[in-house]
């Protein structure tokens, strides 16, 4: 098992990672490894990985596998000495027997029917120093090379560079790791990178230039044993994590695909709902977490906002003889690489996954699961029923006021998810059925208003826009009265946290 953390470097700043990583002794070494798979791709799609690496005048043969954790992957290495490559030519599974990823590699074969077979090649230069900081001993890995591959049917070989840096825990506390990792990421504007080279290597092949976003997934508990506040606290976060680090790794290559950058608002809005409403559970939340990754929310909310506000009032507007409407991008609008490769935001990341991944020993000041399942049960209480009372006056809030209802709302929803596996699932699920309308209403209506001050600022440089602005002031009290009836239908939906603990 390892545990590591990989980081992109922008090209500029390589010249000096290096020179910093010179600071003390360094040993440089040529890796030249060759990958396997089925033809049918069966190790990728188990998240595997099996090559054969030269390492200098050595080879080794190594199998590797998604682990327990978000910084942790099971691994094996099996030394073959000085062999020759022509004695290479396939790996030999037999040297993983008896190891856990060993046992998983055969299932995945034996599961595919099929031989192994190369797929593609990496040539990699890394420059390695250890480092001990605060009682760890961190192994700092500069990779600078390439990925090659052959096109489908004898197409041209393709080319990737490689250019990232690792540190994985050797020895200590995990701790030691994440402060030296958050320390060079923000010195040298360095960020998190989920794709491994092996996974790189895969859509090198294949010519995928594109991947689906990653949308959110529920924490997993273990059954029959209620967590701690700690417990509860580390796995919230981890399944947060497990949405926000893939769509921001590929934000941050350059990928401006509006579902990823949607996916990545949302598992930040999840995560941010989590520390608040989570943080009395047990210490280690540090409140100087909320700025950065609320200022990387609003600037990609901006992006999105401007993109999706113009398309859908369009949509809304159809059939209306809309005149054309000019909406000129924010001059001094960040993108979204730049504001998810933000230092600060990039930080706050690592220390997150430190969170997630500490040991469960190492809990500070947390609340007995009895306890923690009350604070929960307290916490949706009370957002259901300020929910209520926004509904009872909704008519009478204006848009600051109503906007911050649908906020409290995507809270109240996000803590049901996150705790629907320690309830009553079928109670919890009919209580989301019936939440959903409510803040598809508030939804529309705070789309509206979003919409409407865009159109505002575009007045003043085309004055069609007086026309989009008259049409959704309009709209805009039918819409309200729909979210306000909406609302005010929760009261009926099942108070799922009053069930008797699952299990």
């Amino acid at each position: 098992m390892e545990t590591e953390f990989k980081f992109h470097i922008p090209a500029e700043r390589l010249a000096a990672v290096e020179a910093d990583l010179r600071q003390g002794a360094v040993q440089r070494t040529r890796m030249q490894a060759r990958y396997f798979d089925t033809p049918g791709g069966a190790l990728a799609a188990a998240g595997m990985a099996l090559r054969l690496r030269k390492e200098g005048r050595r080879w080794v043969q190594t199998v590797k596998a998604a682990g327990h954790g978000l910084l942790q992957r099971l691994e094996h290495n099996a030394d073959l000495g000085a062999a020759r490559a022509t004695d290479l030519l396939r790996p030999d599974l037999l040297r993983h027997q008896g190891t856990p990823v060993g046992e998983r590699l055969v299932q995945v074969l034996q599961a595919a029917g099929e031989d192994l077979v190369e797929t593609y090649a990496t040539d990699i230069w890394r420059l390695t120093r250890d480092i001990r900081h605060e009682g760890a001993r961190v192994e700092l890995a500069l990779d600078v090379g390439k990925i090659v591959a052959q096109a489908p049917a004898g197409g041209p070989m393709r080319v990737a560079p490689v250019c990232e840096l690792e540190l994985e825990l050797v020895q200590g506390p995990l701790a030691g790791l994440v402060a030296l990792s958050r320390d060079w990421a923000q010195r040298h504007g360095l960020w998190l990178g989920t794709v491994s080279k092996a996974e790189r290597g895969e859509r090198l092949m294949k010519g995928i230039v594109q991947v689906p976003a990653v949308k959110a997934e529920t924490p997993r508990f273990e059954k029959d044993s209620p967590p701690d506040g700690a417990a509860l606290q580390r796995r919230v976060i981890a399944a947060c994590l497990a949405q926000i680090l893939p769509n921001a790794s590929e934000i941050a290559e350059g990928s401006e695909d509006e579902e990823q950058i949607h996916q990545l608002r949302i598992g930040l809005r999840r995560l941010r709902t989590a520390l608040r409403e989570l943080a009395p559970l047990a210490g280690g939340l540090d409140p100087a977490w909320e700025a950065p990754l609320q200022r990387a929310f609003h600037a990609l909310g901006a992006r999105r906002d401007r993109t999706q506000g113009v398309a859908e009032s369009r949509r809304w507007m159809e059939g209306s003889d809309a005149p054309a409407i000019r909406v000129a991008e924010a001059s001094d609008a960040p993108t979204p690489a730049d504001a998810v490769r933000e230092p600060a935001f990039q930080g706050v990341l690592v220390a997150l996954a430190g969170r997630a991944a500490e040991d469960p020993a190492e809990g500070v000041g947390t609340l007995d699961a009895d306890a923690t399942l009350a604070h929960l049960r307290h916490r949706l209480r009370r957002l259901h029923r300020q929910s209520l009372r926004d509904a009872e006056r909704f008519d009478q809030l204006d848009d600051d006021q109503r906007h911050r209802t649908r906020k409290r709302l995507k809270r109240l929803r996000y803590l049901a998810e996150f705790v629907a596996p320690l309830l009553d699932a079928g109670r919890t699920t009919r209580y989301l059925d019936q939440l959903r309308p409510a803040q598809d209403a508030l939804g529309l209506f705070n789309d509206q208003v979003t919409a409407r001050r865009l159109y505002e600022q575009a007045a003043e440089q085309d004055a069609h826009a007086w026309f989009a602005i008259g049409w959704l002031a309009a709209q805009q009290p039918r819409t309200a009265k729909k979210a306000g009836k909406a609302l005010r239908r929760l009261a009926d939906a099942p108070k799922f946290w009053k069930g008797r603990r699952k299990g």
